[in-house]
């Protein structure tokens, strides 16, 4: 990898904060270029300095995670952020998918799944820890289902939308497929358009919901 990924951490306590970046410094690949300690510190190195992923817990004293991601993807839509959540934090998970964060780690992490989240978002694909596919599979069915009999897909937009749910970036999708990436963004656009769905995670939020992939 020519060029280091930078990070940005944002979580309210110190230790966690130094866990998680002693876990970084295991990454060759990664230049941490700051930390915060809520949601307007983060705002405020955002201004000057743009990361290529942002680490962001959810609960912060002066500004929380979903108003801090919202602000920031106002102003940067291309911005990275995964999310970094406690087993308890499932009502807020939804506000975040809407929000348009691009991953979800638990935050018992550890280096590889740390690793894979890092590399999967970068390359344009969406991660989300194992441990959350009980809230897709069953907190989001508390909500009324669609009518899944009306959503016409094709093949090739089926074996995206379960690569997808696999975890597989874009790049890896079109690996696996022998497509080109900008036919799998055009696939994920219409499976979009068709699910009304505004961004990756809750398109696959919808497919696990209404029981279009195998997981």
């Amino acid at each position: 990898m020519k060029d280091k990924i930078k990070i940005i951490i944002v979580d309210d306590h110190e230790i966690f904060r130094n866990g998680l970046k002693m876990v970084l410094g295991k990454l060759s690949y990664i230049s941490l270029i700051g930390e915060a300690q809520n949601g307007q510190e983060f705002l405020d190195i955002l201004n000057k300095d743009k990361p290529d992923i942002v680490l962001l817990d959810l609960e912060m004293p002066v500004m929380n995670g979903i108003e801090a991601a919202k602000l920031a993807l106002e102003k940067f839509p291309d911005l990275n952020i995964i999310t970094l959540t406690m087993f308890n934090d499932d009502e807020y998970i939804k506000s975040m998918m809407d929000v348009g964060v691009k991953g979800f780690l638990i935050k018992n992490i550890n280096k590889d799944t740390l690793d894979k989240a890092i590399l999967t978002v970068v390359n344009g694909g969406n991660y989300y820890s194992e441990e959350l596919f009980e809230f897709f599979s069953k907190q989001l069915t508390k909500e009324k289902k669609s009518d899944k009999n009306i959503i016409d897909l094709t093949r090739r937009e089926k074996e995206i939308l379960q690569l997808l749910c696999e975890g597989l970036s874009n790049k890896e999708i079109a690996e696996e497929l022998f497509i080109s990436e900008r036919t799998v963004l055009g696939h994920k656009t219409n499976l979009m358009i068709k699910t009304n769905c505004k961004n990756s995670l809750s398109l696959m939020a919808y497919a696990i919901k209404n029981k279009l992939v195998v997981i």
